[in-house]
């Protein structure tokens, strides 16, 4: 099987249930921007930083592909059943999240992203998921969108940050907490 099929040469590309839609329909766009998340999220996992950690993103990257599969579904044309989100993965989020926070100090400033390369991957995730919620907010405003997979974004941008600050403590690396010039 060629990995090249011709039929998106005049920017057209088909959802799943066949329906044909211009390459720039924000359907698209939302379901590009998790693909590009997933692939921040395997840059993240390539650092050095722990096992558990590691664990946790490989979910968090299949359940981004349930979350691109839900969005590349053409909801009223197909019949095709795809992997779903549970809210059991979204509570998995919160719990994470919980765990890490109990080794972190309080949070009381506004944080700059930046102190390692892991801590940084996290944060352009985090802000490439910001992205991909806002898209298919927007999305859900015209078309049919599973409610769990806009909490599911919201609450993995959470994670991302709660992650940030956790490898950065892992680390020893301070952060970079912003003091606004007044």
């Amino acid at each position: 099987m060629k990995i090249y099929t011709k039929t998106g040469d005049k920017g057209l590309t088909s959802l799943i249930g066949g329906t044909r839609v211009p390459k720039h329909h924000i359907r698209i766009d939302s379901y590009g921007t998790v693909d590009e998340l997933n692939s921040w999220v395997g840059l993240i996992r390539d650092q050095d930083i722990d096992g558990h950690s590691k664990d946790m993103l490989k979910l968090i990257q299949d359940r981004l592909f349930t979350v691109g599969s839900s969005l590349a579904t053409d909801s009223d044309r197909s019949k095709m059943v795809i992997p779903d989100l549970h809210p059991a993965d979204i509570e998995l989020l919160e719990q994470e999240m919980d765990t890490m926070n109990l080794n972190l100090p309080e949070l009381k400033h506004f944080i700059l992203p930046g102190g390692s390369n892991a801590v940084s991957y996290c944060h352009v995730a985090r802000c490439v998921c910001r992205r991909a919620e806002r898209l298919t907010v927007q999305l859900a405003d015209e078309s049919s969108v599973d409610d769990k997979v806009i909490i599911y974004l919201n609450r993995l941008s959470d994670y991302l940050f709660t992650l940030a600050r956790h490898v950065g403590h892992q680390q020893n690396v301070a952060e970079n907490i912003w003091l606004p010039r007044l």
